[in-house]
């Protein structure tokens, strides 16, 4: 019932405010979508203690996808309404059996009005993301996982109502209040509050920004880049933060797991660069220090107490944090982005707690005019106590996508 209020209110929403202009004119509208068709194939650790014979996670071990996304907008000089419609079929398969979901959803959608010269009022659902980072974005409240490591992941918005100003094209103050967490269903993100200012310069731009959410500690972020030269880019992010319901492993393996309402604030920070060659092809390097995550001790303690009990399995697997250690090395070496004919990134990442590694690579080429095939493998390196490689020895996805119209 919440969720067609919500609905029928974005609806009503977007009629009372292009009704209210519909005597401007130079109305244009514009489409475009993407047809995915994909499998993927996941091969398992045999001998995890966080996973057993993949009884907690049931992690499909073959899923065969449909996909197809929409980019929709119609706009005039007052207006704009975007929207970005998502329907998928998905089939899994694996030692729970076979499983076929279908969903439908607004992965992003917004009406934005320029009330007067300089402001602007914005309702719908956006990806409040910012910043250069790869790996991880430690400035971002919303998306600490970013997504951009897996280039086929759709990001999903937060539902907000926003007040933007902008005095100049140097300058952006944002007031947003987050209505509620988009199509996902744990609506954590409900009556928080978003303030964040940015400035712009000659081969400089940096952010701040500060999140209220109900029952949890205020969140503050910053991020920065600095462009040294047309090849050379510095950029960094960092945030303070606390995190709900966030499992604490103590050193002590006789200790058990803890999971306080809110864990203690702690510093999360990154830092990179990212030097483009003559050719377009580009090497990013990213240093992340997570105060979230666990030391080497305590993440050794909280392998031995999953493979101690299948209770604290269970409380290891459903409550770790984003990331289980405290530092890490991500390394992105990319093709020309300005290609036309195919793109390929690799991608390699250190984790100094267990010094696990894992590899990726992504690669596409144009068939034709509309039809691209692309694939992504994932290799972690390691035994089943070590991070990367506690869940899955490969994962192997490829399809086609086609472009629309």
């Amino acid at each position: 019932m919440k969720s067609c209020l919500k609905h029928l209110f974005c609806i009503l929403l977007t009629t009372t405010v292009i009704s209210a202009t519909a005597d401007a004119d130079d109305w244009r509208t514009s489409w475009d979508g993407t047809l995915y068709g994909y499998a993927n194939s996941m091969g398992l650790s045999e001998d995890s203690v966080l996973n057993s014979g993949n009884r907690l996670a049931r992690l499909p071990q073959r899923s065969d996808v449909a996909e197809l996304r929409f980019n929709i907008k119609v706009e005039n000089e007052a207006v704009r309404f975007t929207a970005r419609p998502v329907a998928s079929v998905r089939e899994q398969r694996g030692v729970f059996g076979t499983q076929r979901l279908g969903e439908g959803y607004l992965s992003l959608w917004q009406v934005r009005v320029s009330a007067a010269e300089g402001w602007n009022i914005a309702a719908g659902r956006e990806v409040l993301n910012w910043g250069a980072a790869q790996f991880r974005s430690p400035s971002s409240p919303f998306y600490f996982d970013n997504g951009r490591s897996d280039p086929l992941r759709e990001l999903s918005g937060v539902d907000a109502l926003k007040l933007s100003w902008t005095p100049d094209m140097r300058r952006t103050l944002t007031l947003a209040r987050i209505i509620g967490s988009g199509h996902i269903a744990q609506d954590r993100w409900r009556n928080s509050w978003l303030a964040k200012f940015d400035q712009r310069g000659d081969g400089l731009a940096y952010g701040v920004v500060a999140a209220k959410t109900p029952h949890l500690a205020d969140f503050y972020g910053a991020h920065g880049q600095a462009t040294l030269s047309d090849a050379l880019l510095l950029y960094g992010e960092a945030g303070s933060s606390a995190r709900a319901a966030a499992l604490q492993s103590p050193a002590d393996v006789a200790q058990p797991f803890v999971v306080p309402v809110q864990s203690p604030r702690r510093t999360t920070i990154l830092i990179g660069s990212a030097y483009t060659f003559e050719d377009g092809k580009s090497l990013s390097a990213e240093y992340l220090h997570e105060g979230h995550g666990y030391t080497s001790a305590q993440q050794n303690a909280y392998f031995a107490r999953a493979a101690a009990s299948p209770l604290w399995a269970g409380q290891a697997l459903g409550y770790a944090p984003p990331l289980l250690g405290r530092d890490y090395l991500h390394l992105v070496w990319q093709s020309n982005l300005m290609e036309s004919g195919g793109y390929w990134r690799v991608m390699a990442t250190h984790s100094f707690a267990d010094n696990g590694n894992e590899l990726s690579g992504y690669g596409e080429i144009a068939l034709n005019g509309h039809v691209t095939a692309f694939a992504l493998a994932v290799l972690p390196a390691g035994n089943a106590r070590q991070e990367f490689s506690s869940l899955l020895r490969n994962s192997l996805t490829a399809g086609l996508k086609v472009a629309l119209p």
